[in-house]
């Protein structure tokens, strides 16, 4: 498999979930603003949508949409205890998890990432989101992570999108539970081992 990634972009949660799985993998890095591929290559003859993550599977297929991607590598693997199974209420709760992820603060948080975005509209966003993140650190305060007890493919996705908030100037002090959150799911060494090849901390 070979997964092309923006450093610490969404692209990072698969990087991590392979890390967790073991799996072999390749990277590809992506000048997202000229649609090349770090080795010369035209990005959108890989992926027409020209963003990250995609996924280039052994036969030759394509998958893009990170909470998609999430949820192959989780199934595919053997013995993988990242994901709950299919038909199960588990796992239409770690759906819930990844959509709220997803829609609700995937976006929010990349509308910030807008440099044309007027103050005002920023102030709007940021509003919106603090609602999200307070019901979601009134969820962590009863569980280490999204979907209870067990680390989970979301929690990945999740430390991602919730690692923006320095960048975008969203400030997380005030939710003890998601920052103590996102400590924990940082000590994991797949989570390091990702960080650290994509070139986001020393090594």
């Amino acid at each position: 498999m070979k997964l092309y990634y923006s450093p610490g972009a969404c692209s990072l949660a698969p990087h991590i979930v392979l890390n967790e799985l073991g799996e072999k993998y390749e990277l590809e890095k992506v000048d997202l603003g000229a649609k090349k591929t770090e080795s010369g290559g035209d990005f959108t003859a890989v992926n027409a949508k020209g963003y990250v993550p995609t996924l280039e599977l052994a036969k030759g297929q394509i998958l893009t949409e990170v909470q998609v991607i999430l949820q192959y590598l989780a199934d595919k693997a053997e013995a993988s205890n990242l994901l709950p199974k299919f038909g199960t209420m588990d796992r239409y709760h770690a759906m819930e998890a990844l959509n709220f992820v997803a829609s609700e603060l995937h976006k929010g948080f990349g509308s910030l990432f807008n440099q044309a975005m007027p103050e005002d509209g920023k102030k709007a966003i940021i509003a919106r989101v603090e609602k999200r993140l307070a019901w979601l650190d009134g969820q962590l305060a009863s569980k280490p992570y999204l979907l209870g007890k067990d680390y989970s493919v979301a929690d990945a996705y999740a430390f991602v999108v919730l690692g923006w908030s320095k960048l975008l100037k969203v400030d997380l002090s005030k939710y003890a539970h998601i920052t103590a959150y996102l400590d924990r799911v940082a000590a994991r060494p797949a989570v390091q081992a990702a960080m650290k090849e994509e070139g986001l901390i020393q090594g």
